[in-house]
């Protein structure tokens, strides 16, 4: 039958922990080492993130106070042009305003005149017009 020989149960045990310590000195210390050095690794990597996020944050706030500002900004500039052009137009107006009524008092000025013209031109004609005016009546 199956006799254990304790030569061979030496042997392979000398072979097996053999096996084990230079599998640990060569295989696993390096591999656990490399493992907690990339755990430190994705650690340090996250604060850095953490940190990155803060530093977006306050961008992001500045970029938008920024704008805030801009917006503020064209808004007065807006109005500001907006009320010029108001009071440029305001002026024109005034000014054409001006302009008519000073028109206007010349045409007065003409049409007294021309009716003072045709005034004196019936005025005038008055006695060929009443002669006529008789002849007429004297014929009926």
């Amino acid at each position: 039958m199956l006799d254990v020989n304790p030569i061979l149960l030496i042997a392979t045990l000398v072979v097996f922990l053999t096996l084990i310590a230079t599998l640990n000195s060569w295989l696993y210390n390096p591999l656990f080492a490399y493992m907690n050095k990339r755990d430190d690794d994705i650690k340090k990597d996250m604060q850095k993130a953490g940190t990155n996020d803060n530093e977006i944050n306050e961008l992001h706030a500045k970029a938008e106070k920024i704008v805030m500002d801009a917006k503020l900004e064209a808004a007065a500039l807006r109005e500001k042009v907006i009320a010029d052009a108001k009071e440029l137009a305001e002026s024109k107006l005034e000014a054409k305003r001006a302009e008519l009524a000073n028109e206007y008092l010349e045409f007065e000025k003409t049409l007294d005149e021309a009716k003072e013209v045709l005034g004196k031109d019936l005025d005038s004609q008055m006695p060929i017009f009443k002669d006529s005016l008789n002849a007429k009546f004297s014929q009926l």
